[in-house]
């Protein structure tokens, strides 16, 4: 059982932010275009529409980024998770310059966006260190630097250690202009300027269907939103698309941790290193009242693994406590533990562009690839550009229908394991009966052919599902310390008593 010391605490992020009224959708609503998701990617998208006049309504089945947008760590780099070295070789030089180009691209347009629309988000520009795990080469560096190089990255220098006052990084890559932010606060100002320009935003809203067509529609339980130009589906996972894009990606559950520190403990900057899975540390200054001392957060994420296949979220944040109280001694209490999705693409660039096998007017972003501040913000950039009918560099690098055929034996491997998660069907549960179950637990539970997903809430009540994800079919994992079931094969998530969180599953588990 997960206890209430070992569940995630959810991020910082939404503490004192005050988001924009977004009511449930009562009625029929007409629009230019209509974006299903209220994340970085919906939002980004829907305020660069607004700007080029077009009347936008946004729609989500929860709150304004109250998705993956809520548990990211906010760094916004052009130095990208699966490095440039790996970039080149699936994509070439061309693609690697196009990819360094836009994320470059991304984060100068997250500060203008800030300066013109006067949200105040504490973005700022800052320097980003890469560095080895003890067991690291250093040859490792030295190609990454010369693949960094060949993008076009002028501002990468070779340095003999990370400023950090406690722990001695050893030589490591330093990226300049990079930059953070706190997502929340820029959501909310994104929001806020959308609504302003005319916009709509709808929240507790559920996309049942999407059609593209003159008009695309978006049909929910209480009305159709029509859109004259195009819908775009912004989900994080396509909840419109069954098996296209989610035979291309694969769900990778990342953990963070988080905690104060003193001032002086290092100058403000990133720092990655270059182990499997890699660590990913930042620093958010909490500014008091006026007279009164700021504090340091300490922000560290790592530990990912494929998403639905472990139980052991309370050991993984236990050991990512471990790595920072090692490098950074004056770490105080962990104050806060939470998890988020990855939806890594197999070349690790983002799928963003028209959605393949649909109209010419559906549109799709997924595949953040554990960068999805930047790609949501490019999505934002190139997304409206199409629409518009203006040119853009970067629809091919993105474009939801490449077939990469350099990445697909290392991915085929990565994802060997969905074959055995469909054996699942012929296994036993996790549990053998409902009173295996501790109060705040779940566990799969068979009953003759039947898989059940079996959650006792903390008052010992027992909801019962079925253990089949509705999208295509494996079964479902219980994640005691997010407390949700997790689907292995595609990363639908759902809520313990069933709710659909994220998709592609359009829709909750059935009933038992």
């Amino acid at each position: 059982m997960a206890t209430a010391s070992t569940r995630s605490t959810g991020s910082p992020w939404g503490t004192n932010v005050r988001m924009p009224r977004a009511p449930r959708l009562n009625r029929d609503a007409q629009c230019d275009v209509c974006v299903v998701g209220a994340g970085i990617a919906g939002l980004s998208i829907a305020y660069e529409l607004s700007k080029r006049g077009k009347k936008v309504v946004v729609i989500d089945d929860g709150k304004i980024a109250n998705g993956q947008t809520m548990v990211t760590t906010a760094h916004l780099v052009n130095e990208l998770d699966h490095r440039y070295e790996s970039i080149e070789k699936i994509r070439g030089e061309d693609g690697a310059r196009l990819a360094a180009e836009s994320h470059t691209a991304a984060i100068e347009k997250i500060g203008a966006t800030a300066l013109e629309a006067g949200i105040a988000c504490e973005f700022e520009r800052l320097d980003g260190y890469l560095f080895l795990p003890p067991d690291g080469k250093p040859e490792e560096l030295d190609r990454e630097y010369e693949a960094a190089r060949r993008t076009g990255i002028v501002k990468v220098n070779r340095v003999p250690r990370a400023p950090l006052a406690d722990f001695d990084t050893g030589p490591c890559l330093q990226f300049k202009g990079q930059g953070q932010f706190h997502p929340l606060m820029y959501m909310a100002g994104l929001a806020r300027a959308i609504i302003q320009k005319g916009g709509e935003i709808f929240g507790s809203t559920h996309a049942e269907q999407v059609d593209g067509g003159s008009p695309a529609t978006v049909k929910t339980a209480a009305g159709t939103v029509t859109a004259t130009n195009a819908v775009v589906v912004a989900t994080n996972s396509p909840i419109n698309d069954r098996v296209a894009l989610h035979t291309k990606q694969a769900p990778y559950m990342t953990y963070v941790v988080g905690a104060r520190v003193p001032q002086a403990v290092a100058d403000r900057a990133l720092f990655w290193d270059t182990a499997e899975p890699f660590h990913y540390v930042r620093f958010r200054t909490v500014r008091k009242k006026p007279g009164s001392e700021s504090s340091n957060i300490l922000i560290v994420g790592g530990e990912d693994h494929r998403s639905g296949t472990a139980d052991d979220a309370e050991d993984r944040w236990a050991r990512l406590e471990a790595w920072t109280r090692e490098r950074f001694p004056s770490t105080g209490e962990i104050e806060y533990r939470w998890a988020g999705q990855i939806m890594d693409s197999i070349d690790g660039l983002a799928y963003i562009g028209r959605n393949p096998h649909d109209k010419e007017n559906v549109y799709v972003v997924t595949g953040d690839s554990g960068n999805g501040m930047t790609h949501g913000t490019i999505a934002g950039m190139l997304i409206p550009d199409l629409i518009t009918g203006l040119q853009n560099p970067w629809t091919d690098l993105y474009d939801p229908k490449r077939v990469v055929l350099s990445a697909v034996g290392p991915f085929i491997r990565d994802t060997a394991g969905m074959a055995v998660q469909y054996g699942k069907w012929l296994t036993p549960g996790d549990i053998g009966s409902v009173d295996d179950l501790k109060p705040g637990d779940g566990g799969v539970l068979r009953e003759g052919v039947k898989k059940l997903a079996v959650f006792k809430d903390e008052h010992g009540h027992v909801t019962k599902k079925s253990a089949v994800c509705p999208h295509l079919g494996c079964i479902v994992a219980w994640n005691p310390g997010e407390q949700t079931w997790d689907c292995p094969c595609h990363g639908s998530r759902f809520c313990p008593t069933g709710e659909v969180l994220n998709g592609p599953s359009n829709g909750p588990l059935a009933d038992a």
